[in-house]
């Protein structure tokens, strides 16, 4: 009996040992977690990178750090995390073209969108209007299309296959232009060229371009999507302005991704902790500020939204015929 309650005791102290073992391996955070930006401060991206990351640090009882690693359209900061380890510690905030565009229009591609990434949250960047320079004098599509055919005109793009760069792209082949498109490491610089007249039109978020509307330098003339955006109720959609190709009907989408093999569980928790950041008072004045109608999307709804659209991007670049840089 002696042996037996000793035999049981060992096995009990095993098992307790064994539990408290596992609870310690699976314990998270334990220290910071960062989140890699691939665009530069200033623009829509980082904005939510920080306001989310703020919220996820609140409720995890860990600093969030951001920290932005722009070049090559996000490729860089996308090798970094795909390098880092798979650990929940180390995530990425980036821009479709990321995802997406990046494996049809670079040369060389250090990582694998579909392998090395999964996704946590897609985050709608909303309506992505068309700007134009006062310059042009131009205040609607056709007019802008007439001065381009005209004239020398250079625009913006705040990475190579993002909306902005396709979309210019698509005008080009529509209308048989030749717009010449600059890419930009992020939204800030771009509008700064803008305002200074070194480009002429641009493709971007409605806050990052509020300095250039404010004053007048820049003028909206269309917005994608078939529906107006609040913020600018009376600019037309490229729709309601004869260009109905499906270019002008994406949704425009930051994400926030982990490596591949980060644990599902800790996925999830992020995951679950986005949705709810989408519903604080700092994110929804962001929502407002950038003139955004939806916040975070919950993970299945994410990974759905990014399987039914992502063929629909690549196609569209395919079709535009742009070469590799």
């Amino acid at each position: 009996m002696r042996t037996s309650a000793r035999i049981l005791a060992a096995a009990i102290a095993c098992l307790t040992l064994a539990a408290a073992g596992s609870a310690w391996a699976q314990a998270w955070p334990t220290r910071a977690i960062r989140i890699v930006v691939s665009t530069p401060p200033g623009g829509i991206t980082d904005a939510f990178a920080r306001a989310y990351g703020d919220y996820i640090s609140q409720k995890l009882g860990q600093p969030v750090v951001v920290e932005n690693k722009t070049g090559a359209s996000g490729a860089l900061a996308a090798q970094l995390v795909k390098d880092s380890p798979a650990d929940g510690y180390t995530l990425m905030y980036t821009i479709s073209s990321t995802l997406l565009g990046n494996r049809l229009l670079l040369k060389s591609l250090a990582y694998d969108p579909d392998k090395d990434f999964t996704i946590v949250a897609m985050t709608p960047s909303g309506h992505l209007p068309l700007v134009v320079h006062s310059a042009t004098n131009a205040k609607t599509l056709e007019e802008f299309v007439a001065y381009a055919g005209s004239n020398k005109v250079t625009a913006g793009s705040y990475g190579i296959g993002s909306f902005a760069h396709i979309a210019i792209a698509e005008l080009n082949r529509q209308f048989g232009l030749d717009i010449s498109i600059v890419h930009y490491r992020g939204e800030a610089p771009m509008w700064q060229d803008f305002a200074a007249g070194v480009i002429q039109a641009a493709v971007g978020s409605y806050q990052a371009a509020l300095p250039v509307l404010d004053t007048g330098v820049g003028r909206p003339i269309a917005v994608p999507t078939p529906v107006r955006m609040k913020k600018l109720p009376e600019t037309k959609t490229f729709v309601e302005q004869g260009v109905t190709g499906k270019v002008f009907q994406l949704t425009s989408f930051t994400a926030l991704v982990a490596p591949a093999a980060t644990p599902a569980d800790r996925i999830e928790t992020l995951a679950k902790l986005m949705v709810e950041g989408g519903k604080t008072e700092r994110v929804q004045k962001l929502l407002e500020a950038f003139g955004v109608d939806q916040p975070a999307m919950d993970r299945a709804s994410s990974v759905a939204l990014y399987e039914k659209e992502g063929p629909v991007w690549l196609e569209s670049i395919k079709t535009l015929g742009l070469e590799p840089q």
